[in-house]
């Protein structure tokens, strides 16, 4: 880890004590099928990626991200890191708090670290998942205008 990420992450660490403890397993990162805003695009651009190297859009119009390799474009699978960590989708920020359309607002069974979401958390990240995929609903809707 670079310096800078470092001192971020001790910066940080704090605040996120109380929430999820990722293992960086990578599982999540594998074959990934992560839904994308235009935010979500404009800040990993804005932060030095290209739209065609992490993005791929369905028929549907819906964005998403790309895999290299089986894993999500980020994915370093030498240091199991994110490599845009800090600029990551709204959707990988809320993980691994998902929608079953069945069920509704779950904790995806493929997170090892899925038991250290409390209830309050996984809350707060529901509303945050409903509202995101309202949002990219809605693009994807205008995109096949």
């Amino acid at each position: 880890m670079s310096l800078k990420l470092e001192i971020k992450a001790h910066i940080l660490a704090p605040a996120f004590s109380r929430f999820m403890r990722c293992s960086n397993c990578g599982v999540c990162c594998t074959e990934t099928e992560m839904l994308l805003s235009k935010k979500d695009i404009k800040r990993l651009e804005k932060s030095g990626f290209s739209q065609n190297q992490f993005v791929i859009f369905d028929k549907h119009g819906y964005a998403q991200l790309r895999n290299r390799e089986g894993y999500c474009f980020f994915y370093d699978r030498v240091t199991h890191q994110c490599s845009a960590y800090f600029d990551r989708p709204a959707g990988c920020r809320v993980y691994p708090v998902i929608l079953d359309e069945g069920t509704g607002i779950i904790l995806d069974n493929i997170c090892e670290s899925r038991k250290t979401i409390t209830d309050s958390e996984k809350n707060l990240k529901g509303k945050r998942v409903i509202r995101l995929l309202e949002i990219i609903d809605s693009e994807a809707h205008d995109r096949c205008k």
